[in-house]
């Protein structure tokens, strides 16, 4: 005969089924801890030139040291990454992949810009995109929308740019650039009949003689004045003069509009301000502003100088040097 000990059972039967439920939802929780992230916004802003600029947090696990990001495409330019606290994170962009260091931060802000997304052909552009969560897309100016494969949440212009809200999945739109002209009559303006009278040219070269006599005058009085008014500029501006933005421009003739908005900026201040100033001017974000003026540097145009622990931006004089 068997004996079974039956004291306990009981308990056991109880306390089996909660150790049981207790393992499963260890089991499910890890995978979620260790493929944790989330995208909280997406921004995208679309250029004349064909390329995109690509703005996105992320919210990420703090306990893992370094994340893989999948960018939108291989042709990178311009890549930036911040963490939480503002400071910048160090990455490494193998194809269409990046992996930051996320140093703690729970969350992460990337700015990159992209050629891979606008294809054109003859007047007509098209953006396509398979985004994997909803985003804003600011067109690029004086931009006209001929075809659209959705239909956005939200549209709205605002300074002849065109704003979209979009759904997550795949988005094509076609537009061209610019308004159309208003045609020019061929037809040339009637001509006056010639005639012999000497009364007009006589007039309008005692008109003339006049008015070389007086500007001479003028010309006289505003060298004096200009004179005492280049003396008193010269004792307020600084020693460090800025340089004029349009020989910049022409040295960089490809330049951006808004990049031009920011080198007139600086040098109607001097020449040199900080980044925070220019921050506040555009009213930018913190990495927005910071890949512009990286970019401002690496086209050779300006120089960065830590000053009170912040960032100086100087514009250069010496541009033929670097040519």
């Amino acid at each position: 005969m068997l004996f079974v000990r039956t004291e306990g059972i009981v308990n056991t039967m109880i306390r089996a089924p909660l150790i049981l439920a207790g393992l499963i939802v260890m089991a499910i929780g890890m995978p979620f801890q260790s493929s944790f992230s989330t995208t909280k916004t997406l921004e995208l802003t679309m250029y004349s030139d064909g390329s995109t600029h690509i703005s996105s947090q992320i919210q990420v696990d703090s306990f893992s040291p370094d994340y893989e990001i999948n960018l939108f495409g291989p042709s990178v330019d311009n890549f930036v990454a911040v963490g939480e606290n503002g400071f910048l994170l160090t990455s490494e962009i193998v194809n269409n992949t990046a992996i930051v260091d996320t140093f703690g931060s729970s969350s992460i802000t990337i700015d990159y810009d992209i050629h891979d997304l606008i294809s054109k052909e003859g007047r007509i552009w098209t953006f396509s995109f398979d985004s994997p969560s909803d985003y804003s897309l600011l067109m690029p100016s004086n931009s006209i929308i001929v075809g659209m494969s959705t239909i956005p949440k939200n549209m709205e212009i605002t300074d002849e740019q065109t704003m979209l809200e979009l759904s997550s999945g795949e988005t094509e739109i076609n537009y061209i650039l610019g308004t159309p002209q208003t045609p020019v009559d061929p037809t040339p303006p009637p001509q006056p009949t010639p005639t012999e009278d000497y009364t007009i040219p006589i007039i309008i070269g005692g008109i003339a003689a006049a008015g070389i006599g007086g500007a001479s005058i003028m010309i006289k009085k505003n060298k004096t004045k200009s004179s005492s008014i280049q003396t008193e500029i010269k004792e307020e501006k600084p020693k460090n003069e800025p340089v004029d933005p349009q020989r910049i421009f022409d040295y960089v003739p490809d330049m951006r509009e808004d990049d031009k908005k920011i080198v007139r900026f600086i040098s109607e201040n001097g020449g040199q301000v900080f980044e925070s100033e220019l921050r506040k001017k555009f009213l930018q974000p913190r990495t927005t502003m910071w890949r512009a003026v990286k970019r401002l540097e690496r086209l050779g145009v300006i120089e960065i100088n830590k000053k009170d622990m912040q960032n100086l931006v100087i514009l250069k004089k010496d541009l033929e040097e670097e040519e």
